[in-house]
């Protein structure tokens, strides 16, 4: 799953932090969004509350660091997958 979101992230499928993807929520081009297991009760609810009224898919599966590790950045809660195949891809990792 974290290779996944590295591959996406370098093709520049992923929209990066709480902020930016609410921005790209509201235009609807985001197909799954991926949370920190250990971000904030504010965030989470912030980011639940969007995805809800736009009709995406919430995962909590990953913690900061281990989205962090795979972003090759610091301190990410929150990203935003803005291609179809990837978030269908991590869907389909996460029954397995």
């Amino acid at each position: 799953m974290i290779n996944t979101i590295g591959l996406a992230h370098r093709a520049r499928k992923v929209a990066v932090g709480t902020d930016m993807t609410i921005t790209r929520l509201r235009t609807k081009n985001v197909f799954l969004i991926v949370l920190a297991t250990n971000a904030s009760h504010t965030t989470k609810k912030k980011v639940y509350d969007k995805a809800k009224t736009y009709g995406v898919e919430v995962i909590e599966v990953l913690n900061s660091d281990e989205i962090s590790r795979a972003l090759g950045k610091e301190d990410i809660k929150v990203i935003g997958i803005t291609d179809r195949g990837f978030s269908q891809l991590l869907m389909n990792q996460i029954r397995k």
